[in-house]
C-alpha cells in the first residue's frame, strides 16, 4: 500500500462509493430564488383577483330607459364615457342578438347630438353622478402590502420553522425531539431541603450519600467508591418521594432536571427516545447535576409481558435509550438519576439491575411520630391554636400520607377562614378531618322511617365494633347523610397496625355485617344501604383466602393476583376448579361471620335499642357519647 503523500489528508474510515457531491449552489442563493418565484406568484395571483370585473356594453337608449325607471344607482362620466352600477340588474339584449343577459356594472356612450337634460333627470331619480373613477386602481400602499405581503410573511415563517429545526437539530425535526424537563438550578430562588422532608427519616438517610458525594465526590474516589448511577424511590402516592427528590437536589445545591415519564412520549415514534438523549446531554453539561423522572412506569413497564400485550414500539424505544444512557456513565459524570414509582412490581427488570438503579429505596406511610412532624411542617406558616395537640391529631390519621396530612391543614385552615376565626382551632381540625374521611355533608332531609332505619344500621356496625375483641375503636357516628352514605361510622386503631390476624380480619367482616344485621334483626327485612359494606366484606374475605393463606382448603398458598394487577385477558393460571373452591370458602367466611353478628345483635339488642336511640336524638356522637349511650 502507498503512503499518502504530504498534500493528502489521512482519512479515519473508509467511505464506500466516495464522497458526496456537494451542490454548487450555495444556500443563501437558494434562498434568494425562492423568495423571488414567491414574490413574482404573489403578484400575478394578487393582479389577477384585484382586476375589477369588466363592465358590460350597453346603448344609450337602454341606459335612459333604465334612469327613467330609478334603475341607476350612481355613474361616473369622462367625456361622453359613462359608467356606472344599477340598482337591480337589468336583462340587455344587445342589437343584432337574440339572448338577453343581466348586468349590473355598465358602460355607454352618449351622443354628442343628444340634446336631452341628462343631468336633470338623473338628479331627479336620485343618482349619485361622481368624479373618481369607479375603476381606478387601489393605493400603491395597498398593491404593496397585498403583492407581496403573504409572500413576506410565508418566508418569514419558514425561516423561523428552519432556525427552530437548526436548534433542535440534535432532537429531531422542529425540536420536538428536545427535552422539556424543567430546570431548576441553585440560584434559582428558595430550594427544598431535608428540612422541609419529615416522617421519613430512614429514607433520607438512604439518599444522603448520593449528597455527601456531590458536595464532595474526592472523598469517596480516594477510596474507590462509586456513587449509585440511579435511585428508585418506590412507595403509595402521596407519601413525598418527589419531595424528597427535589430536597436531595437542594441540600447538594446543584442543577435539578425534573420530568415526567409520560412527557417523553410522543405521537411521532422515535421522539421518546430523542428527548432522553438530549435529556442526559443537557445534565452532562452542567454536572454535577440530579435527573429526577418521575412516575417511571409510564415507560419503564416490563416488555413482553401479558401488561404490554400488543406491543408499544414508542415506549419501548424509549425504554431502550433510558437502559442504554444510565448503563454508559462510569460514575465520574457527576449525573445522578432519581425517579420515583408506586408500581416498582411491574418496571422491567433491566431498568433495577446493578449499574442502572441500584438502589430500590422504599417510601412507605409514616408512623404517629412521622405524621406528628409532618404536620408540624405544614402548619409553619398556619397561626394554629395553642390549644392544638398535633400528637393526638396524628394519632387519629393512621395510614395518611404526608399529601393527605397537607390535604388536611389546608381544609383546617380554609374552615377557620369561612368561621372567621383569628386561629386554626381543633374543631376545625376535627371537622376537617371528618369531611375528608367522612365525606361532605349533604344537604337532603330523611324521612322519619329512613332516619330510624339508618340509626339502627348505624348502630350496628358500631355495636359489634364495641362487642368485637380486637376491633378498632369506634371514634364517631352520625346520621347525618355524608358523600354517598346516609350514615357513617368511623372507627380507627390507637396505634399504626403493620400486620392482622385473622380474628382481626373477621371481626372486620363482623362488623362491617353489623348494619344489614341491625336492619334483619329489628325490621325482619334489609335494604340496598349495605352495599359499600358488602364490597368491602366481599373484598376481605376473598384476599383472605386467594392470597394469605387464611384458609385450610386453599392452604398457604396465593392462588389471587395482587389487587390491580390482574391479566386483562384472565390469564393468570387459576384453574377454574380452584375459582370455584375460593368462591366457597369466601361464601363459608361470610356466612360464619353473618352469623355471629346476628347472634351478638340479639343478646345486646338492649344496648342496641339505647345507641340507636342516642342517635336519633344527637345525629351525632363522639367515642365518649357513643360508649356510655351503648353501657360500655
Amino acid at each position: 500500500m502507498t503512503a499518502p503523500t504530504s498534500g493528502d489528508e489521512p482519512k479515519p474510515w473508509r467511505v464506500e462509493g466516495g464522497p458526496p457531491k456537494r451542490s454548487r449552489r450555495r444556500p443563501w442563493v437558494q434562498l434568494v430564488v425562492m423568495l423571488l418565484v414567491l414574490l413574482a406568484v404573489n403578484w400575478i395571483v394578487t393582479s389577477v383577483l384585484l382586476r375589477p370585473e369588466p363592465r358590460v356594453a350597453v346603448s344609450y337608449t337602454f341606459f335612459v330607459t333604465q334612469a327613467q325607471k330609478a334603475n341607476i344607482e350612481e355613474i361616473t362620466s369622462t367625456g361622453d364615457t359613462i359608467e356606472g352600477t344599477f340598482r337591480e340588474k337589468a336583462a340587455y339584449t344587445p342589437l343584432g342578438e337574440k339572448k338577453s343577459e343581466q348586468v349590473d356594472r355598465f358602460t355607454t356612450e352618449r351622443p354628442t347630438f343628444a340634446a336631452d337634460n341628462l343631468f336633470a333627470l338623473l338628479q331627479a331619480h336620485g343618482v349619485a353622478v361622481n368624479a373618481k373613477p369607479p375603476d381606478a386602481p387601489a393605493p400603491v400602499w395597498q398593491q404593496l402590502l397585498l403583492g407581496f405581503g403573504p409572500a413576506l410573511l410565508i418566508i418569514g415563517l419558514l425561516v423561523w420553522f428552519f432556525r427552530r429545526a437548526a436548534a433542535g437539530a440534535a432532537g429531531g425535526i422542529g425540536g420536538f425531539g428536545r427535552s422539556r424537563a424543567k430546570l431548576f438550578s441553585p440560584d434559582s430562588g428558595p430550594r427544598t431541603t431535608f428540612a422541609d422532608v419529615a416522617g421519613i427519616e430512614e429514607v433520607e438517610q438512604e439518599v444522603t450519600e448520593i449528597v455527601d458525594f456531590l458536595r464532595d465526590p474526592e472523598r469517596y474516589r480516594k477510596l474507590g467508591a462509586r456513587i449509585p448511577h440511579g435511585v428508585l424511590l418506590s412507595g403509595p402516592p402521596g407519601t413525598g418521594k418527589t419531595l424528597l427528590a427535589r430536597a436531595v437536589a437542594g441540600e447538594a445545591k446543584v442543577p435539578f432536571f425534573s420530568m415526567s415519564a409520560s412527557e417523553f412520549i410522543e405521537m411521532i415514534v422515535g421522539v421518546g427516545a430523542s428527548r432522553v438523549r438530549d435529556l442526559f446531554e443537557q445534565a452532562k453539561k452542567v454536572a454535577p447535576a440530579i435527573v429526577f423522572i418521575d412516575e417511571l412506569d409510564a415507560i419503564g413497564r416490563a416488555r413482553g409481558g401479558a401488561q404490554s400485550l400488543g406491543g408499544n414500539d414508542e415506549r419501548e424505544q424509549t425504554l431502550n435509550q433510558i437502559l442504554t444512557e444510565m448503563d454508559g456513565f462510569t460514575g465520574s459524570e457527576g449525573v445522578v438519576v432519581l425517579a420515583a414509582t408506586n408500581r416498582a412490581e411491574i418496571l422491567d427488570q433491566a431498568l433495577l439491575r446493578p449499574g442502572r438503579f441500584d438502589r430500590l429505596v422504599t417510601v412507605s406511610p409514616p408512623d404517629v411520630a412521622g405524621r406528628e412532624q409532618i404536620l408540624a411542617v405544614h402548619t409553619r406558616g398556619v397561626p394554629v391554636d395553642p390549644d392544638v395537640d398535633l400528637k393526638k391529631i396524628a394519632a387519629t390519621t393512621p395510614g395518611m400520607v404526608g399529601a393527605d396530612l397537607r390535604n388536611l391543614v389546608n381544609e383546617a385552615a380554609l374552615l377557620a377562614a369561612r368561621r372567621r376565626h383569628e386561629t386554626v382551632t381543633t374543631a376545625d381540625f376535627g371537622d376537617a378531618l371528618e369531611k375528608i374521611l367522612l365525606g361532605t355533608v349533604r344537604g337532603i332531609m330523611l324521612t322519619p322511617e329512613e332516619k330510624e332505619r339508618t340509626a339502627f344500621h348505624e348502630a350496628g356496625h358500631a355495636l359489634l365494633g364495641m362487642l368485637t375483641p380486637g376491633a378498632d375503636p369506634v371514634r364517631k357516628i352520625s346520621i347525618i347523610p355524608r358523600g354517598q352514605a346516609l350514615g357513617v361510622t368511623f372507627q380507627s386503631p390507637d396505634t399504626d397496625r403493620y400486620g392482622y390476624s385473622s380474628a382481626y380480619l373477621r371481626g372486620r367482616i363482623t362488623g362491617a355485617l353489623g348494619g344489614r344485621a341491625a336492619e334483619e334483626v329489628v325490621f325482619g327485612e334489609v335494604t340496598t344501604g349495605a352495599e359499600s359494606d358488602l364490597d368491602q366484606v366481599s373484598n376481605i374475605a376473598r384476599q383472605m383466602v386467594g392470597r394469605w393463606g387464611m384458609s385450610e382448603a386453599i392452604g398457604p398458598v396465593t392462588v389471587l393476583p395482587a389487587p390491580g394487577t390482574e391479566s386483562p385477558l384472565g390469564l393468570d393460571g387459576v384453574a377454574p376448579a380452584t375459582r370455584e373452591l375460593v368462591d366457597s370458602e369466601v361464601r363459608a367466611i361470610v356466612d360464619d361471620c353473618y352469623s355471629d353478628a346476628l347472634r351478638l345483635l340479639r343478646e345486646h339488642r338492649a344496648r342496641l335499642d339505647r345507641l340507636a336511640q342516642a342517635l336519633l336524638a344527637a345525629e351525632t356522637l363522639d367515642e365518649r357519647a357513643a360508649y356510655e349511650a351503648a353501657g360500655l
